[in-house]
């Protein structure tokens, strides 16, 4: 499993690697959480074990806010992402990074992990609740994985045998 501050370090390298630009910490929490329920939706395991807090513009990991400057994430023991990881972290870079900040904001609100931990809160307060691991899984079964790489779904896939 890996860790939520080298996945962030990873969003942000790819995401300017493909843009060109430095991603805004609103748009990394977002893309984080995505990456979360993208590797749910697939694998049905966490893609990291931390938890996101239900703020008011969407899911935030108070570990990356620590972390998070316009000129990089700085932290000790960086490590690099798995194969696996790095797949679905690049797909959901390549579906959601050309998105605006607001934008992915707005669909995070749609989300029922979100929409629960903000339950009893005032609209604009911001709020400290957990989102719920499980409410992401079930955000997750909602979506229709995608392959930005290969611009198909994932059930469109033939399903292959592996000769043994």
């Amino acid at each position: 499993m890996e860790r939520i501050i080298d996945v962030a370090q990873y969003v942000y390298d790819e995401y300017k690697r493909q843009s060109g630009e430095v991603i805004d910490e609103m748009k990394l929490h977002k893309l984080l959480y995505l990456s979360q329920r993208e590797s749910l939706a697939i694998t049905n395991e966490p893609l990291f074990p931390e938890v996101f807090e239900g703020w008011k513009y969407g899911p935030v990991s108070k570990d990356v806010r620590a972390l998070y400057t316009e000129d990089g994430m700085y932290y000790e023991d960086k490590r690099p992402l798995s194969a696996a990881a790095t797949y679905i972290v690049k797909n959901v870079i390549l579906q959601y990074g050309g998105l605006a900040s607001w934008k992915l904001s707005e669909i995070s609100h749609k989300e029922l992990s979100w929409q629960n931990s903000r339950k009893n809160l005032a609209v604009g307060e911001n709020g400290s609740k957990p989102l719920s691991v499980d409410d992401i899984r079930k955000d997750a079964e909602r979506v229709r994985p995608y392959d930005a790489i290969y611009d198909m779904y994932y059930d469109e896939f033939d399903d292959v045998e592996v000769a043994q």
